[in-house]
């Protein structure tokens, strides 16, 4: 049990003899025209102090939004409350007003040239909710100027050390928003949790816990009962806040991921001896097989049309990428990743057509994005601390990731990042809470 307990533990954690010709290349370096946006900032003669500091928050996150997006656009930033003089492709123009006991505000995107108005809107102004309020009307615009949908209103699920107590490592599951902001608890158990991910709908969290759990074992004529240590797989509802277990057969119950209409998941079990990979039916909880080889596979992710899966296995000697076709056992294995001393965390794009990953070079992760066909290797982060635990936004557009920089020879953080695709370090995320690991995007 203890080999089980390591080994994903290693794959968790932790997580260039190629045989193959790769070409690594730099990213983040390519220049595009941007449309620059200004935000406009309005007041009203009747709002508080607090309320006008809270109002200038809101313009501020305005503009903190689109800076993410800065390949497409380009933050005018400043206190700006009029067009006059202004250089600018859009405007946000913002006219605060007063209905009653109430504040309203007028929203509208403007085209400065021509005058031409792209969206507007009017939202009532909750000063005690104002950052989900400004995330809104920032996704609200996005869409109006680009037809697609933004991260703005997205969350991200996290863990975080930061209720350990002595020597007793605990790590539960937080929430927050896509920037960092509104932290949120959603677990008590005093344990330590691994592996957390959020249904499709974003109504559900499948996560393992390292619990003990007591076995039998013969010694000589009679039995003797033990504590062992055993990865349990949970489903929490964060509607109901029920919690239901899910597979704590012995050994490894982890690693899950959500088909695509969340209503089954993808798992790494370990009770047959060595760790394979299986697909559980969540109303039924009947299990299908998907791997089957005397090397453990670990840590599956699935493609969008759920036609191809990645996974982690030991087959080659040492832990290296491979995909398969989930719709049947060992079908169409392929190996896809040569990089390294051992990889770790294999997740795709929204679309299925890439990879990211992280691989053990120079004595450190260091982040890679590979095409699922193994084809366009690109390194993303280069001395830039331990990266890992990498996953795409629901728009395909960035990547949240781990660093862990060492202070010294007893401290070392370890907190979140956001990167743009092209490996462009955009912003960190969280910082003293703890260390912080396997951040996961909401749908």
């Amino acid at each position: 049990m203890l080999k089980y307990i390591l080994f994903l533990s290693f794959f968790i954690n932790l997580s260039l003899s190629a045989q193959e010709t790769l070409t690594v290349v730099a990213v983040g370096e390519a220049e595009r025209e941007q449309d620059t946006i200004t935000i406009i900032r309005s007041s009203h003669k009747d709002l508080t102090k607090r309320q006008e500091k809270l109002l200038n928050e809101l313009f501020d996150l305005m503009e903190s939004d689109f800076d993410f997006y800065r390949d497409i656009f380009e933050v005018n930033k400043g206190s700006f409350s009029s067009t006059d003089g202004l250089k600018s492709k859009y405007i946000f123009e913002n006219k605060v007003l007063k209905f009653g006991k109430e504040f309203r505000i007028n929203f509208a995107v403007v085209e400065l040239a021509t005058k031409k108005q792209v969206y507007s809107e009017q939202q009532t102004i909750n000063f005690s909710s104002i950052r989900p309020l400004g995330h809104s009307l920032t996704d609200n615009a996005f869409m109006a100027l680009t037809g697609k949908k933004s991260i703005f209103k997205t969350k991200i699920l996290f863990l975080s050390d930061r209720t350990s107590a002595k020597r007793k490592l605990r790590k539960e599951i937080y929430i927050m928003d896509f920037d960092g902001f509104r932290k949120q608890r959603i677990t008590h158990k005093n344990a330590l949790i691994v592996s957390p991910v959020i249904s499709p709908d974003n109504n559900q969290i499948l996560y393992s816990v390292i619990e003990a759990k007591w076995k039998t074992y013969k010694e000589g004529t009679g039995n003797t009962q033990r504590k062992v240590q055993n990865i349990n797989l949970y489903l929490y509802d964060l509607t109901t806040r029920k919690t239901r277990l899910i597979s704590g057969l012995s050994g490894i119950n982890s690693g899950g991921v959500f088909n695509k209409d969340g209503t089954g998941v993808y798992v790494t079990l370990s009770n047959l001896k060595n760790a394979d990979i299986y697909y559980i039916d969540l109303k039924t909880l009947k299990k299908r097989r998907i791997t089957s080889h005397f090397s453990d596979d670990v840590d599956p992710h699935m493609n969008n049309d759920e036609t191809l899966l990645t996974f982690l296995s030991g087959r080659p000697g040492k832990a290296m990428i491979y995909t398969l076709d989930p719709r049947g056992v060992e079908k169409s294995v392929r190996r896809i990743s040569f990089v390294g001393d051992f990889n770790a965390g294999p997740r795709f794009n929204p679309e299925g057509t890439e990879i990211v990953f992280s691989s053990w070079v120079d004595n450190r992760f260091d982040i890679y994005r590979i095409g699922s066909n193994g084809r366009n290797l690109v390194r993303l982060t280069k001395n830039f601390g331990s990266n890992e635990e990498a996953w795409y936004s629901p728009d395909g557009q960035f990547i949240v990731f781990t660093s862990q920089r060492v202070i010294n020879s007893k401290r070392a953080v370890q907190d979140i990042y956001i990167m743009n695709r092209d490996g462009e370090i955009i912003r960190k995320i969280t910082e003293n809470y703890g260390k912080t690991y396997t951040p996961r995007w909401s749908n």
